[in-house]
């Protein structure tokens, strides 16, 4: 009898603990459901923020050069000065913004002239020039005998003058001066406050400065490093530059080259007879 009532206090204790260990698993269920619900709101609530500041970069961005603004970009180039050493005048012009313009000019250079980059250095030491030439110009090479290149415009206001000069071209019997076409440079821009570069549309879907490009240069005058720049098309006053440099009159060669002998031959017998008479041997 004895026995018969400690078996069944020990089957009670145990099915009391069963149900104590199943009312904990139940609990233990219900805990991680609630942290996993918990957790897929945490998710969704910065899926939504990061949502919001990537529209909120993107249109920050965008209106950085919105369409009306870009039709307010007007660009003027002048050449200024006579004779071989010339400048060329630059001015950029748009309407007001809330924020800083960077903006570069991509000058393509023909052979028939040429900058002086140590001039160019001494410039930017005194008002703050800053071009950037692409290759190493040689600075006595006639026109024949030299290439173009391509000059960097840093522009820190609306207008920068950068000194050219003009080469030695081959001499003409047909014609006393010739004729050198500079082409109309290309715009760049680009701000610190965009962190894209990005072309906005209209009312209507349609992206009317869409001939506008991104494209990669040179962030500064150092060139330490590459930046997008927004390259403007279709300028308003838009146009190249030409001078006009002198040229030597071939049909004159045999004159010149008989008076240059003569002279010298002359001047080197003048002196030979002052030295034989004055000098002591």
């Amino acid at each position: 009898m004895g026995t018969q009532r400690e078996f069944s206090a020990t089957l009670i204790g145990a099915l009391h603990q069963k149900d104590v260990i199943g009312h904990g698993s139940k609990h233990l269920e219900l805990g991680l459901e609630h942290e996993r619900g918990s957790m897929m709101v945490y998710l969704y609530l910065l899926a939504t923020v990061l949502c919001f500041i990537h529209h909120g970069n993107a249109q920050e961005a965008d209106d950085c050069f919105p369409t009306e603004w870009l039709k307010s970009l007007v660009i003027s180039v002048n050449i200024s000065k006579a004779g071989f050493h010339r400048d060329l005048e630059y001015s950029v012009y748009w309407s007001e913004t809330d924020h800083d313009v960077k903006a570069l000019l991509v000058q393509k250079m023909p052979s028939g002239v040429y900058m002086d980059e140590y001039q160019l250095e001494t410039l930017r030491h005194d008002t703050g020039l800053e071009v950037l030439l692409d290759s190493k110009v040689d600075l006595e090479a006639p026109e024949y005998l030299s290439s173009g290149f391509t000059a960097l415009v840093f522009l820190s206001g609306n207008a920068v003058t950068v000194p050219v000069h003009g080469r030695y071209h081959r001499p003409s019997d047909t014609h006393s001066h010739v004729t050198v076409d500079i082409q109309p440079p290309r715009l760049l821009l680009r701000s610190d406050q965009c962190t894209s570069i990005l072309i906005s549309t209209d009312s209507e879907g349609e992206t009317p400065n869409a001939q506008h490009t991104v494209v990669e240069a040179p962030c500064t005058f150092r060139n330490e490093s590459f930046c997008l720049w927004l390259e403007i098309q279709d300028l308003k006053g838009s146009a190249g530059v030409s001078l006009e440099l002198p040229v030597g009159d071939s049909s004159k060669t045999t004159c010149v080259c008989v008076v240059t002998l003569l002279t010298t031959t002359l001047c080197c017998v003048y002196l030979l007879i002052v030295i034989w008479r004055h000098g002591t041997f």
